[in-house]
């Protein structure tokens, strides 16, 4: 893209960018992203230093920069991004605790993206969309439903024009969103499963949070593939507590935890490609 890369391991090119990055800042900004989009090949500078560390100085140059801004601006959410993943790394997690992980949008691919990312980075990190339809990287059209449940797992938000959408996807935002302000901190807070996963069976994937007092847990449910005569689909929660009793919001069954994790749940019959399901358990008491 005739883009050009900032020597980082020069330390008047951070402080120039620092100063002119915090007098945006000052403007009134609660949110910075943190984009990596070229690759450095040909790696050298002009800073009159040895060229062998020249990567390695980039790096710690910019965390300076970015513990600077940390210190100076506690408030600021800063979302790290990069093509690839390039810039998805612990050190980078630091300093920017939600990362872009994909600019694939698309709620099947998704669920890929976000079933691998869960084995190493928290949900809580995991920038997730819903996105507009045909989706823009695969063609493929998913419901506003399916594309809020994937994105639940997530950071949550939307990135489409709204003045697009039909009268009923409009009405099924606030519901959305209730959904998430409800139990957003289960995902975000509590104790990640992964039930099932699409890769692995080319059907269906699932997975649940629990709170950690294992009061509240969220199972969700996505059919990616229709089967024809397909039989009930059983999946079995995990992390809850054996002793305690949970009401499913889905059937209004009680049973106790030993009895939803080791008998298991059985999932409702959906017609067609890509449908899916939101079910809480929550304990009920004696």
């Amino acid at each position: 893209r005739n883009q050009l890369v900032l020597d980082f391991s020069r330390p008047e090119v951070v402080d120039g960018i620092y100063e002119q990055t915090a007098r945006i800042v000052d403007q009134g900004v609660d949110y910075l992203k943190w984009d990596y989009n070229r690759s450095i090949a040909d790696v050298f500078t002009r800073g009159g230093h040895d060229q062998g560390r020249v990567l390695y100085d980039y790096i710690l140059g910019l965390y300076r920069f970015l513990e600077r801004l940390h210190t100076e601006y506690p408030d600021l959410l800063i979302e790290g991004c990069s093509g690839g993943g390039g810039r998805f790394d612990a050190g980078m997690l630091y300093y920017t605790p939600q990362i872009w992980c994909s600019d694939n949008t698309d709620a099947i691919d998704r669920i890929r993206i976000q079933y691998g990312t869960s084995f190493g980075y928290p949900v809580s990190a995991v920038g997730a969309h819903v996105s507009a339809v045909p989706n823009e990287q695969c063609g493929r059209v998913t419901s506003l439903a399916v594309r809020g449940l994937v994105a639940m797992a997530g950071t949550f938000g939307y990135e489409l024009d709204l003045t697009k959408l039909t009268e009923k996807e409009l009405a099924m935002i606030p519901t959305q969103l209730r959904l998430y302000h409800t139990y957003g901190d289960v995902f975000r807070t509590g104790d990640y499963y992964r039930l099932a996963s699409f890769a692995e069976n080319r059907e269906y994937d699932a997975l649940m949070a629990v709170t950690k007092d294992r009061r509240t847990a969220v199972l969700v449910y996505v059919q990616v593939l229709s089967r024809e005569r397909r039989a009930v689909q059983v999946v079995y929660p995990q992390g809850l507590d054996e002793g305690l009793r949970y009401r499913s919001s889905e059937t209004g069954a009680v049973l106790s935890g030993a009895g939803w994790m080791y008998g298991g749940m059985a999932l409702p019959r959906m017609s067609g490609d890509f449908g899916g399901k939101w079910i809480v358990l929550e304990a009920v008491d004696p």
